[in-house]
Protein backbone atom coordinates (compact mmCIF):
# COMPACT_ATOMS: atom_id res chain seq x y z
CA UNK A 1 0.00 0.00 0.00
CA UNK A 2 1.43 3.43 -1.16
CA UNK A 3 1.63 6.48 1.59
CA UNK A 4 -1.15 8.37 -0.22
CA UNK A 5 -3.71 5.37 0.00
CA UNK A 6 -2.71 5.25 3.96
CA UNK A 7 -2.79 8.67 4.35
CA UNK A 8 -6.76 8.62 3.29
CA UNK A 9 -7.52 5.56 5.21
CA UNK A 10 -6.50 7.35 7.87
CA UNK A 11 -8.52 10.48 6.96
CA UNK A 12 -11.42 7.99 6.61
CA UNK A 13 -10.89 5.80 9.55
CA UNK A 14 -10.99 9.04 11.49
CA UNK A 15 -14.20 10.39 10.40
CA UNK A 16 -15.46 6.63 10.62
CA UNK A 17 -14.65 6.48 14.11
CA UNK A 18 -15.52 9.78 15.47
CA UNK A 19 -18.65 11.08 13.45
CA UNK A 20 -18.78 14.49 15.09
CA UNK A 21 -15.69 14.74 12.63
CA UNK A 22 -17.57 15.94 9.49
CA UNK A 23 -14.20 16.80 6.75
CA UNK A 24 -10.33 16.68 7.20
CA UNK A 25 -8.20 18.43 5.29
CA UNK A 26 -4.09 17.50 4.79
CA UNK A 27 -2.00 20.40 4.32
CA UNK A 28 1.57 21.61 3.78
CA UNK A 29 2.97 24.16 6.58
CA UNK A 30 2.51 26.25 3.02
CA UNK A 31 -0.64 26.09 2.50
CA UNK A 32 -0.84 23.51 -1.01
CA UNK A 33 -3.62 21.03 -0.20
CA UNK A 34 -1.98 17.49 0.13
CA UNK A 35 -5.15 15.38 0.79
CA UNK A 36 -9.11 16.00 2.01
CA UNK A 37 -12.48 14.33 1.57
CA UNK A 38 -14.00 18.34 1.78
CA UNK A 39 -15.71 19.12 -1.81
CA UNK A 40 -12.43 20.81 -3.54
CA UNK A 41 -12.71 24.57 -3.59
CA UNK A 42 -13.62 24.34 0.15
CA UNK A 43 -10.52 22.17 0.53
CA UNK A 44 -7.94 24.32 -1.09
CA UNK A 45 -9.36 27.48 0.97
CA UNK A 46 -9.24 25.63 4.43
CA UNK A 47 -5.52 24.57 3.70
CA UNK A 48 -4.16 28.00 2.82
CA UNK A 49 -6.45 29.14 6.13
CA UNK A 50 -5.37 26.66 8.47
CA UNK A 51 -1.08 27.29 7.26
CA UNK A 52 -2.60 30.91 8.34
CA UNK A 53 -3.56 29.68 11.69
CA UNK A 54 -0.66 27.59 12.29
CA UNK A 55 2.10 30.48 11.48
CA UNK A 56 -0.10 32.68 13.96
CA UNK A 57 0.10 29.98 16.20
CA UNK A 58 3.68 28.73 15.86
CA UNK A 59 5.05 32.60 15.91
CA UNK A 60 2.72 32.99 19.58
CA UNK A 61 3.81 29.93 21.03
CA UNK A 62 7.68 31.28 20.52
CA UNK A 63 6.93 34.70 21.35
CA UNK A 64 5.67 33.23 24.93
CA UNK A 65 8.32 30.49 25.33
CA UNK A 66 5.80 28.29 26.76
CA UNK A 67 6.30 25.23 24.59
CA UNK A 68 5.76 24.16 20.84
CA UNK A 69 2.90 24.93 18.97
CA UNK A 70 0.40 22.04 19.75
CA UNK A 71 -3.30 22.83 18.02
CA UNK A 72 -5.35 25.64 16.90
CA UNK A 73 -8.70 26.06 17.72
CA UNK A 74 -11.64 28.16 16.59
CA UNK A 75 -14.62 27.47 18.01
CA UNK A 76 -17.88 28.79 16.48
CA UNK A 77 -21.53 28.51 16.80
CA UNK A 78 -22.34 24.98 15.56
CA UNK A 79 -18.85 23.48 15.85
CA UNK A 80 -15.00 23.91 15.86
CA UNK A 81 -12.10 23.67 13.59
CA UNK A 82 -8.82 22.48 14.65
CA UNK A 83 -5.18 22.38 13.11
CA UNK A 84 -2.65 19.95 14.59
CA UNK A 85 1.07 19.67 13.36
CA UNK A 86 1.57 16.72 11.25
CA UNK A 87 4.99 15.89 11.19
CA UNK A 88 7.45 18.48 9.62
CA UNK A 89 5.91 20.18 6.86
CA UNK A 90 2.37 19.26 7.10
CA UNK A 91 -0.63 20.00 9.16
CA UNK A 92 -4.23 18.11 9.66
CA UNK A 93 -7.35 20.36 9.51
CA UNK A 94 -10.58 18.93 10.90
CA UNK A 95 -13.56 20.53 11.10
CA UNK A 96 -15.76 19.02 14.00
CA UNK A 97 -19.73 19.69 14.52
CA UNK A 98 -21.63 20.32 17.53
CA UNK A 99 -21.49 17.97 20.59
CA UNK A 100 -17.51 17.06 20.35
CA UNK A 101 -15.78 16.06 22.96
CA UNK A 102 -12.57 18.29 21.71
CA UNK A 103 -10.40 16.55 24.43
CA UNK A 104 -11.09 13.13 23.55
CA UNK A 105 -10.58 13.85 19.91
CA UNK A 106 -7.71 15.96 20.67
CA UNK A 107 -5.42 12.58 21.13
CA UNK A 108 -7.00 10.33 18.54
CA UNK A 109 -5.90 13.57 16.52
CA UNK A 110 -2.72 14.29 17.31
CA UNK A 111 -2.10 10.46 16.55
CA UNK A 112 -3.50 10.46 13.33
CA UNK A 113 -1.75 13.19 12.78
CA UNK A 114 2.06 11.69 14.02
CA UNK A 115 1.06 8.95 11.54
CA UNK A 116 0.28 10.72 8.81
CA UNK A 117 3.45 12.99 9.39
CA UNK A 118 6.04 10.34 9.67
CA UNK A 119 4.69 8.87 6.08
CA UNK A 120 4.98 12.46 4.20
CA UNK A 121 7.98 12.94 6.59
CA UNK A 122 9.27 9.51 4.92
CA UNK A 123 8.43 9.74 1.57
CA UNK A 124 9.70 13.02 0.31
CA UNK A 125 9.72 16.89 1.16
CA UNK A 126 6.99 19.14 0.92
CA UNK A 127 7.43 22.45 -0.76
CA UNK A 128 9.27 23.83 -3.12
CA UNK A 129 12.59 21.48 -4.25
CA UNK A 130 16.13 23.54 -3.50
CA UNK A 131 17.37 25.02 -6.50
CA UNK A 132 21.32 23.95 -6.74
CA UNK A 133 23.83 26.35 -6.02
CA UNK A 134 25.59 27.69 -9.66
CA UNK A 135 28.98 27.24 -9.53
CA UNK A 136 29.95 29.33 -13.17
CA UNK A 137 32.12 32.19 -12.60
CA UNK A 138 31.40 35.35 -13.95
CA UNK A 139 32.42 36.25 -17.48
CA UNK A 140 32.37 39.92 -17.67
CA UNK A 141 31.39 42.92 -15.87
CA UNK A 142 29.50 45.81 -16.94
CA UNK A 143 29.77 49.31 -14.95
CA UNK A 144 26.62 50.50 -13.83
CA UNK A 145 28.37 53.78 -13.43
CA UNK A 146 28.87 54.51 -17.23
CA UNK A 147 25.02 54.39 -18.56
CA UNK A 148 23.50 57.94 -19.72
CA UNK A 149 21.32 59.27 -16.91
CA UNK A 150 17.59 60.02 -17.74
CA UNK A 151 16.56 63.42 -16.08
CA UNK A 152 12.97 64.11 -15.89
CA UNK A 153 11.96 68.33 -15.45
CA UNK A 154 9.91 68.63 -12.35
CA UNK A 155 5.93 70.01 -13.52
CA UNK A 156 4.03 69.64 -10.08
CA UNK A 157 3.24 71.98 -8.86
CA UNK A 158 1.60 72.79 -5.32
CA UNK A 159 -2.21 73.34 -5.87
CA UNK A 160 -3.55 76.89 -4.79
CA UNK A 161 -5.90 77.28 -1.93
Amino acid sequence: MDADTMMGTELWGLRRRRPEVTGTVLAGTDGLLISSNLPPTEAVHLAALAAASFGLGHRMADTVRQGEFRESVVRTSTGAVVTYPAGRNALLTLVVGAGADLEELHAEARAVARRTGSMLDARRPIGATPVPEARVPFMARTSGGRLPRRVTPHTWRRPPF
